[in-house]
Formats: C-alpha cells, structure tokens, sequence
C-alpha cells in the first residue's frame, strides 16, 4: 500500500491549497477515506473524510472552509483548504479508514508520505 500526499506549501493567511493523495496497493474505491494532520508534539487528528458513498464530514474547526472529495478513476483523494488560518500549519497525510465500533474511525494502514502546509499570518 502506498498514500502519497502532495500539494502542501507556504502560504498567507486567508489562502488556499489543494492537496492530493495518490493511492495504491488496494481498492481504493471500496474505502472510507480521511485527511489526517500532525503538528510537533501533538497526536494525529482526523480533519475530514468521505466516505466510499461520498458522504463527508468535517471537524469543527475546519468546516465550512476545506472540502474533501475523490476521484475513483484515479485512486485519488482531494482536500481543498480554504481561508487558511495560521492554525492550520500542520504536516497533512491520508489514510483509508475503518470504523470499528459506531461514529469512531481509525487509519486502516500505516502512514505514508505527508505534505507540509505553512500559513503565515
């Protein structure tokens, strides 16, 4: 399995970023999918996913300003970042999710490659 995020990058505030995740190794399809983020010192957090229906959902400090969106054709993942806030600085990765017990999701597979996002105030 490989997830390669791409598309990070320095930015001022109020700014937007397209990222992507190429997948691989299995069927990317079938699966629930979420952009993750890491700051130092602090545990991955699940920002967004879709699921394999395209049924989003979005952690509150990010909703209404990214949207998360896939294309199947590509085993591809999207995650638009607009009105970028300094707060949003961060390492991005996806995975593919599972959910084993109700309303709680966790990474399927170990990490891939990361993109940065730096948003300058």
């Amino acid at each position: 399995v490989q997830l390669q995020a791409s598309g990070g990058g320095l930015v001022q505030a109020g700014e937007s970023l397209r990222l992507s995740c190429v997948a691989s190794g299995f069927v990317f399809s079938n699966n629930d999918m979420g952009w993750y983020r890491q700051v130092p010192g602090k545990e991955r957090e699940l920002v967004a996913r879709i699921s394999f229906g395209d049924t989003t959902n979005y952690e509150d400090s990010v909703k209404g300003r990214f949207i998360i969106s896939r294309d199947n054709a590509k085993s591809t993942l999207y995650l638009h970042l607009n009105s970028l806030k300094p707060e949003d600085t961060a390492a991005y990765y996806c995975n593919a999710l599972v959910q084993p017990k109700w309303g709680t999701f966790v990474p399927l597979f170990g990490w891939g490659q990361g993109t940065q996002v730096t948003v300058s105030s």
